[in-house]
């Protein structure tokens, strides 16, 4: 009887869910960074290309590329690797010209002012190790911290607080049915509707990702263990909805206004690389990076003086983060069940 009102309350809510306007933004959230990766894609594409027009046309060698040094000159330059496959001239002051070739895999970039090098740069090709990276990167501090939390607040808070607003809560308190009962069937609802949106944006960024790489690379990267590293990002992801759908689904039902339970997780969560090593584990997202296969630095850009505030501490080992994610959200959605229990509704006041 029980399992027949939970399956009744999930298809009900999951057809609210994926049908609603909460539900378009949801999708929204969770295809920003696919998009992102897909235009690194195209952009490394044309950039191997345009490397294979140029050296087709004439390659130069990698070790006199890097004989170049600041201070020689112009002349001396191209006595040791010829003309530029591309350059750009702006005159003024002084004398600006920026050269550029390519082995075949890389590109040098060389400044001269008034005919004398003065700045070296190398764009390096792309590689699986500086994607990985890259993409460990975006995943934990943008798509987890943003997209899955605001994905997690729209469908979770909305859960009951929408009912609320709608004043359509009371024909689901109207059936023979518990209140905990109605709390577990929407909550699996949320958990199923973001589950499914965020693992497929998480499993379509990862081929976006990868679009540009070459097969025979690709092949051997999954070989050697990058099958276990999607599955990793994809579980994490589904971690990530089962921890913070249960912190929004309690939110929706013990505050008016979720905005603001919502901002102070979100600063708590934002603000864990600076807390102490005991405050960390009273986190969400703690248990999700300790999950994660890759470990992504700070962002270079973050101020100096930030960067002495932040704190390190041991990541959780995979039990233990299973277990003190499982342990949080099953804490959180006690007390869920009791709001849940002595809920009472009040349209006027609402």
């Amino acid at each position: 009887m029980i399992l027949r009102q939970i399956a009744a309350v999930i298809r009900l809510e999951m057809t609210k869910t994926f049908l609603s306007r909460r539900g378009i933004w949801t999708y929204l959230l969770a295809l920003a960074p696919v998009l992102i990766f897909l235009g690194h894609s195209f952009d490394e594409i044309g950039n191997m290309q345009q490397r294979a027009e140029w050296a087709a046309a004439r390659k130069v060698e990698t070790a006199d590329l890097r004989s170049i040094t600041r201070g020689m000159s112009l002349v001396d330059v191209e006595v040791a690797v010829g003309e530029p496959h591309a350059k750009s001239v702006r005159r003024g002051n002084a004398r600006v010209a920026v050269y550029q070739y390519t082995d075949g895999s890389n590109v040098f970039r060389f400044v001269f002012v008034n005919e004398v090098v003065t700045n070296v740069s190398v764009e390096e090709r792309d590689t699986l190790a500086a994607d990985s990276l890259i993409f460990a990167t975006v995943f934990q501090f943008f798509y987890l911290r943003l997209a899955v939390f605001f994905g997690c607040v729209g469908v979770f808070t909305n859960l009951f607080r929408g009912e609320l607003v709608q004043k359509s809560l009371h024909f689901y308190l109207l059936t023979p049915m518990r209140r905990e009962v109605l709390m577990i069937g929407k909550y699996l609802a949320g958990l199923i509707a973001t589950t499914v949106i965020f693992c497929t944006s998480t499993m379509l960024q990862i081929l976006a990702l990868g679009w540009h790489v070459d097969p025979t690379d690709l092949s051997t990267f999954l070989a050697g263990g990058g099958w276990g590293q999607i599955a990793a990002y994809v579980g994490v992801t589904a971690a990530a909805c089962v921890g913070y759908g249960s912190v929004f689904l309690t939110a929706g039902l013990l505050f008016k206004n979720p905005i603001m339970p919502a901002a102070f997780v979100l600063a708590w969560e934002g603000a864990n690389i600076f807390l102490p090593s005991t405050l960390k584990h009273i986190s969400v997202i703690f248990y999700l990076q300790s999950l994660c296969p890759v470990v992504a630095p700070p962002e270079a850009d973050i101020p100096r003086l930030l960067r002495y505030l932040i704190t390190s501490a041991e990541p959780a080992s995979v039990p233990v983060a299973l277990l003190g994610l499982s342990g949080v959200t099953a804490a959180v959605l006690f007390l869920a069940g009791r709001l849940a229990r002595r809920l009472e509704i009040n349209y006027s006041a609402d």
